[in-house]
């Protein structure tokens, strides 16, 4: 079995919703690029996730709202839109949080489980999962997944250790 084929049996998408909404970006020359735990799969050994994290930009993230509420569920939060449709457990969150804004210049095309997507670059990935490992209002199982996805990255590369505040350093080792 191909990495996209058990990723999409993983997340069971018998809507072809993955296909649909990069489609349909792509269509409507709607730029973004991939962050979050499938971002870090780009880098490092994959680990399965039913969340796509996608940024937009600025400027595009009214348009691609609009455009997606027309073929699929869409709910609005603060810092994000969750994108679903039914036959599919595949859960996107559009970022919408302006912190990402400079991450679209600086991705680059990578392979992330059988498929070619643009992925914002390892620093900014490592800066987003740094955030979201601070934030004391998100799960706790979410941000041990953002404590992990860190350790993977400078297990990775070593260097990057510096970026890592001391407060996360040791609640990794």
């Amino acid at each position: 079995m191909q990495s996209l084929e058990f990723w999409k049996a993983v997340v069971a998408d018998k809507a072809n919703f993955l296909e649909s909404l990069l489609s349909l970006l792509a269509d409507r020359r709607i730029g973004y690029c991939v962050i979050g735990g499938v971002a870090v799969n780009a880098y490092a050994a994959p680990v399965v996730t039913e969340d796509l994290d996608l940024i937009v930009p600025l400027d595009q993230i009214g348009t691609a709202e609009s455009l997606l509420s027309e073929r699929f569920t869409t709910r609005r939060f603060p810092h994000r839109i969750n994108v679903s449709t039914p036959g599919s457990n595949l859960r996107v969150q559009i970022q919408t949080d302006p912190r990402f804004a400079g991450f679209l210049g600086r991705a680059s095309a990578r392979q992330v489980l059988g498929l070619t997507l643009p992925v914002a670059c390892v620093e900014d990935l490592l800066e987003s999962k740094i955030w979201a490992a601070l934030e004391a209002e998100r799960r706790p199982s979410k941000r041990q997944k953002d404590l992990a996805d860190i350790l993977r990255l400078i297990e990775l590369r070593p260097d990057l250790r510096g970026r890592v505040p001391a407060e996360i350093l040791g609640r990794l080792f």
